[in-house]
């Protein structure tokens, strides 16, 4: 999983300037910060949020080469950088320094050389490099062009060079360039078809590798290239368009283990034989997606993760028999970033709940026993206090095999306080992605000191739920999505302990699109939205975004060079309806954001204000595609909740 995300993160360009202010608006800046008619925040929120933000996670990012240690990523400034820790609740040593976040590790396999690779960026603009870091020293030095957006580093078994992806032949395709460690000016590239292509693993001899190409959500392939004659053969060719998820090599290079929806609504582990170019499926029982695979390096244990409603299912497989069995006592939340030690004894894995942040623990494989090695703070909080969801499910508009649809969503009732209580909904990005169990200090606080009820609902067009559902918001179908929050607020009318006169909406990314269009269709009902890095005009957003991202998107949204399709996707942005908002709104942007770029918001403020509409409006200088820099962050979520404060519950 942690190779195929950056599949998931595909993004667009930043714009260069500030968007252009009335002189009748209120506007400070602060930092990096561009602030207008945001109040003064109250020493009493900062007092009491104090605690919530200043919370971190671990996240699991390789073992050292010996198997002795393994590498972090956590925050202990103002973004996540690489530590080391040596021993179960060791010390975190930290590595890297940088005001920039780090990401993307890759631990070099070869016996001796102590090393990794990492990504890193500027200002949140996405344009990753790769960097070649020796722990023993301290040296870094980056290894990419500098200019172009790189990633997806592998390193070959022997751990001599590596693959990764870049752009940087045109700005738009994703190519595979190979690069020897120790001479990378020799650095050649090795696939160049068009497209978004991308590497998962060097086969255990180091003459191929296993490759992917990326149509859309619901369309990919999986290849073989031989490196000595740059030959590519397709991995389980079929008519059917498939979307396969996680792929590795057998130990001994015969056969491939992966996921795909081949044949089924869900994705499935498999087992495909190189030379009888046959494949049959392993977990023929459960119907949910298979998500991370990895296998031991003795080949003889696959660790597989499934999605499970929204929950992680961990299973062992012995490759030998191919049969599997769930391991116990794993919490009731999300986990990933799975990593099995040298000898294949222990794995190591990242999990999370809705109470406790990320942490990183090991598995004993002999007695499925879990050893935690990193200890997040809470800001000293009782997290035994915090707010468990509850999975839901309620009706909406239409039917499937003469029984309604059943929306899932995640509920979080307040611990404190007396029905009914306010509400508020938030709605994830993508939009092929998902709300998932997973803490958060914004609706932990909201939940706990504000008494607001939170629904996290999983509308049509999320992933996780098959790939039917998946493509229910595609094209023309976009606002069914929007019908779908119309139903829940149907269903919030129908709860005696939820006040249906203070419901408020919050979204990030496709998220914000969300609440401007929910907003427009549903202003009657609501009090508040805040969006974040939200879409505001589809035409424009699909014209500005980054080309090697633009097709991509236009699978989802539709094709704005078609007429037709122009004159819809006009129709339904947010920008033509925002006459229709009436109610208070908050916009949140970064100024370098990749993939929605700061003119969208822009747009949004402008149609708002001259509606007579009541807007606040949040930039920085400083970030892209959501706050990753702690200080930006803070003030963030600080005004975040003096709005609603002053728009939902009063």
């Amino acid at each position: 999983m942690k190779r195929l995300s950056f599949v998931l993160a595909i993004i667009a360009v930043l714009t260069s300037c500030l968007p252009v202010f009335g002189n009748d608006v209120e506007r400070r800046e602060e930092g990096n910060l561009v602030i207008e008619t945001i109040p003064d925040i109250p020493p009493r929120i900062i007092e009491r949020m104090v605690q919530y933000i200043n919370t971190r996670g671990a996240s699991m990012q390789g073992w050292d080469v010996a198997g002795k240690g393994i590498f972090v990523s956590t925050r202990f400034g103002e973004t996540n950088q690489v530590h080391y820790v040596g021993m179960p609740g060791g010390t975190r040593r930290q590595l890297t320094f940088f005001n920039e976040p780090v990401g993307g590790l890759a631990v070099c396999p070869a016996p001796g050389r102590n090393a990794f690779l990492f990504t890193k960026d500027v200002g949140g603009g996405e344009q990753y490099q790769i960097f070649y870091f020796d722990v023993k020293t301290g040296d870094y030095g980056m290894l990419s062009d500098g200019e172009s957006r790189n990633g997806g580093q592998v390193w070959s078994k022997a751990g001599d060079r590596f693959v990764y992806y870049s752009n940087l032949r045109n700005g738009r395709d994703w190519d595979l360039y190979l690069t020897p460690i120790d001479s990378p000016e020799d650095t050649k590239p090795i696939l160049a078809e068009g497209g978004v292509w991308f590497p998962l693993e060097w086969s255990p001899d180091d003459t191929k590798l296993l490759v992917g190409r990326y149509v859309s959500v619901s369309e990919s392939y999986g290849y073989v290239l031989y490196l000595g004659t740059g030959e590519l053969e397709e991995i389980n060719p079929s008519k059917e368009k498939i979307a396969y998820g996680g792929s590795i090599w057998s130990k001994d290079g015969t056969g491939i283990y992966y996921s795909s929806d081949e044949e089924s609504e869900f994705k499935r582990l498999r087992y495909y034989d190189i030379e009888s170019k046959k494949s049959k499926v392993i977990t023929k029982n459960i119907d949910w997606d298979v998500g991370e695979l990895v296998l031991d390096k003795q080949g003889d244990r696959l660790a597989f993760t499934t999605n499970e409603d929204g929950f992680t299912k961990l299973y062992i497989l012995d490759t030998a028999t191919m049969e599997y069995e769930e391991v116990p006592g794993l919490p009731a939340g999300i986990a990933g970033g799975m990593e099995f030690n040298p000898n294949g004894r222990r794995l190591a894995l990242t999990m999370m709940t809705p109470r406790t942040t990320s942490d990183v623990y090991v598995l004993d494989l002999d007695g499925y026993l879990f050893e935690r090695w990193t200890y997040s703070e809470i800001g000293g909080l009782d997290s035994d206090a915090f707010a468990v969801p509850r999975l839901i499910h309620y009706e909406t508009f239409d039917t499937v095999g003469g029984k309604p649809r059943m929306i899932p969503a995640i509920y979080y009732r307040p611990v404190k306080g007396e029905p009914p209580y306010p509400v508020l909904i938030d709605m994830h990005g993508g939009p092929e992605g998902q709300a998932l169990p997973s803490f958060s200090s914004l609706t932990q606080y909201a939940v706990n000191e504000l008494g607001v009820a939170m629904l996290e609902p999983n509308v049509r067009g999320s992933t996780g739920y098959g790939k039917t559902y998946t493509t229910l918001d595609n094209g023309y179908k976009r606002e069914d999505s929007v019908k779908d929050i119309g139903a829940l607020l149907d269903w919030i009318e129908k709860q005696p302990e939820l006040d249906t006169s203070k419901v408020g909406l919050i979204g990030g990314s496709y998220g914000g699109y969300m609440v401007y269009a929910v907003m427009e269709h549903f202003n009657d009902s609501l009090k508040c939205g805040i969006d974040i890095v939200g879409i505001g005009n589809f035409v424009t957003f699909l014209e500005n975004t980054k080309e090697y991202r633009r097709d991509l998107r236009r699978v989802e949204y539709g094709d704005e060079r078609d007429p037709k399709m122009r004159e819809f996707l006009t129709r339904i942005s947010p920008t033509t309806n925002a006459y229709k908002i009436t109610k208070p709104m908050y916009i949140i942007q970064g100024l370098n954001d990749p993939r929605v770029p700061a003119s969208e918001a822009e747009q949004m403020l402008d149609a708002i204000r001259e509606n007579g509409g009541t807007a606040w409006y949040l930039l920085a200088k400083d970030e892209g595609h959501g706050f990753r820099k702690k200080k930006n962050r803070d003030y963030m979520y600080y005004s975040a909740i003096l709005f609603l404060e002053e728009h939902l519950l009063e």
